[in-house]
């Protein structure tokens, strides 16, 4: 025999041990977040286990596999309970054992040739230490494992019911999206979450299903410290933004223009996405509180609304300011803009922990009378427009269900109660709109708030609102000023 065909066997027996265990394309980062440890996720699995009680298996479904050439991003429940960013995955909870089990789509050698090692269900070591879950089994073993737990018994069946919430959604949108397609005559498909619903009773009728939904939109409600950290990274990356638009907006500029450098601030400082598409709306066309075309070239003499915040370890943000597009406000802008700030402001101030959100809208009301009382108005229409304004937040503040703004977390526009006083560790933006229907003037601010112990804390805060520190920001060289748009 050959020295060479000596080593051939050697050699194939190498390529077959690269092909079951291949490298981490993922050098130079961890392969399991450090944003939580391990045990707050055991703390999350450990409240919804105290939720479906020793009788309920609850499954949670993770998110699906992007189409196109799109990074995966998990669904908001699925990482909140584990982290595992993992597509098409499984976490079942066992409320009686108290033990979670992750069901992972088993090892694809072919893909990983291409990108590199992908988390499944064979790393059930690694995975069942990094992420302090019990058990890692493949998906194939789910329905196996669900008839055990009925042939132990009638069981409750508790999963999600609401839509998930994946890459710039938020329940409102999933719900929006479900609804289109089964309106559609040739789509009408359900709603992933029906479809498993679905399978579940046809599969294993004796399973009482349950939603366990408002049980995790309670635990997400009240932020843990780490999780606001996360919320001020990405508060903070949303006010750098908006800053650096008010530096670098000029007439002549596209709207488009500000969209492409706030996402720049973003990724370049960490950000995995964008929480929701940018809302850059020039002149008459911030009228529409979600215009997101971003098409319009815009002119000397507009007023500027931006409202875009990055996605930050699954932290979203939602901040909204408005300027001059040629850096300096005219006399109706200050006009209206001046008295909607210093309402605005009133409503910041009226907000603090143990009361009611009603309470503190209330409270700011009585603020906002006495700055309509005073103020001076050029148009019989920026008078009425601002009367309204008053008198809406008023009726807002007498309902039951008064809320300040809604609530900020995984999602941009996280779910849960608006009922009951203000607790630490709640998350929400205010943005209360003054709209003159005759000129088409809409005028609203945004900032993303903390309830604390003490008072508040304002994330967003250091985004400038008043008029001479924007002035005074818009006089600086931006980042569009330096780098035109290429002919």
């Amino acid at each position: 025999m050959t020295r060479r065909s000596r080593l051939a066997p050697l050699f194939f027996l190498a390529l077959a041990a690269a092909a079951a265990a291949p490298l981490f394309a993922q050098e130079g980062f961890p392969p399991f977040t450090t944003d939580y440890p391990p045990e707050e996720f055991t703390a999350r699995r450990n409240a919804m286990y105290d939720a479906i009680g020793k009788d309920g298996v609850a499954v949670v479904q993770g998110g699906e596999t992007p189409v196109g050439y799109v990074r995966f991003r998990q669904s908001n429940d699925f990482y909140y309970l584990c982290g595992v960013e993992v597509p098409n995955a499984y976490l079942l909870l066992d409320g009686a054992r108290r033990r979670a089990t992750l069901f992972l789509p088993h090892r694809n050698a072919g893909r990983e040739r291409g990108e590199g090692k992908m988390w499944s269900s064979e790393d059930a070591d690694e995975i069942q230490k990094m992420a302090g879950v019990e058990a890692v089994l493949g998906t194939d073993l789910l329905g196996e494992t669900l008839g055990r737990y009925v042939q132990g018994g009638p069981h409750a069946f508790w999963t999600p019911l609401a839509p998930a919430e994946g890459f710039a959604v938020s329940r409102d949108l999933g719900l929006r999206r479900i609804a289109e397609m089964s309106s559609d005559p040739f789509d009408g498909g359900p709603s992933r979450e029906g479809r498993l619903v679905s399978l579940v009773r046809e599969r294993f009728p004796r399973f009482e299903v349950k939603d366990l939904s408002p049980a995790l939109d309670n635990a997400r409600l009240i932020k843990s410290p780490r999780e606001i950290a996360m919320l001020r990274r990405a508060a903070k990356l949303a006010g750098l933004a908006l800053m650096e638009g008010m530096r670098s907006v000029q007439p002549g500029q596209y709207e488009r223009e500000l969209d492409g450098m706030a996402k720049f601030i973003y990724y370049r400082n960490g950000a995995q996405g964008e929480s929701y598409y940018s809302l850059i709306a020039s002149g008459h066309n911030a009228w529409w509180p979600h215009y997101n075309a971003g098409k319009r070239k815009m002119e000397d003499g507009d007023f500027l609304l931006m409202d875009f915040a990055p996605d930050v370890g699954y932290a979203q943000s939602d901040v909204t300011r408005m300027f001059p597009v040629n850096g300096k406000f005219s006399t109706w802008q200050r006009e209206l803009y001046g008295f909607y700030l210093a309402c605005y402001e009133a409503i910041l101030h009226a907000i603090r922990p143990g009361v009611t959100a009603g309470q503190c809208m209330q409270d700011a009301v009585k603020k906002m009378d006495a700055l309509l009382a005073s103020a001076k108005f050029s148009k019989e229409i920026y008078a009425a427009g601002a009367k309204a304004f008053v008198d809406e937040y008023r009726k807002g503040a007498d309902r039951p269900d008064a809320a300040l703004g809604h609530w900020v977390g995984m999602a941009t526009h996280d779910d849960g109660p608006h009922t009951g006083p203000l607790k630490a560790g709640m998350v929400f933006t205010i943005e209360p709109a003054l709209r003159v229907p005759e000129e088409k003037i809409y005028v609203r601010l945004e900032d993303v708030i903390v309830i604390t112990e003490k008072g508040t804390d304002i994330l967003s805060d250091f985004a400038p609102r008043d008029i001479d520190r924007i002035e005074k920001l818009m006089a600086e060289k931006g980042l569009l000023k330096t780098y035109p748009r290429a002919d």
